[in-house]
């Protein structure tokens, strides 16, 4: 279930920062800025988005415009994954996977 994204990455002129352009505006014409994982805390695709970039560690700030991303790495971090994070971030099945029982999904929502 769900839809990949796809992740077109390109060079920029400055060390450290990585840029994704992808097939579907996240912010419309907005932009969103996140300097950690507890800035990004709406429930918003950009938002989701940024806290799971942030999960993978060595990132110092997210920027998010329409459909570019752009992530300032610390200095000797790898973008190792990052790409695949985006890629991801509408697929909720994969191959393999088990449907929850009806025991499970009701749990689930007396929680909430």
């Amino acid at each position: 279930m769900g839809q990949s994204v796809s992740v077109i990455r390109k060079p920029s002129s400055v060390g450290g920062r990585l840029r994704f352009e992808i097939n579907r505006s996240l912010t419309g014409m907005g932009h969103e800025y996140y300097r950690d994982a507890e800035a990004a805390t709406g429930p918003r695709p950009p938002d989701d988005l940024a806290r799971k970039l942030f999960e993978v560690g060595g990132i110092e700030s997210v920027h998010i415009n329409s459909n570019v991303i752009t992530i300032d790495l610390v200095k000797g971090e790898s973008d190792d994954g990052m790409a695949a994070i985006i890629e991801d971030m509408f697929l909720h099945w994969r191959p393999g996977m088990v449907p929850p029982t009806d025991e499970e999904v009701i749990a689930a929502a007396a929680k909430s």
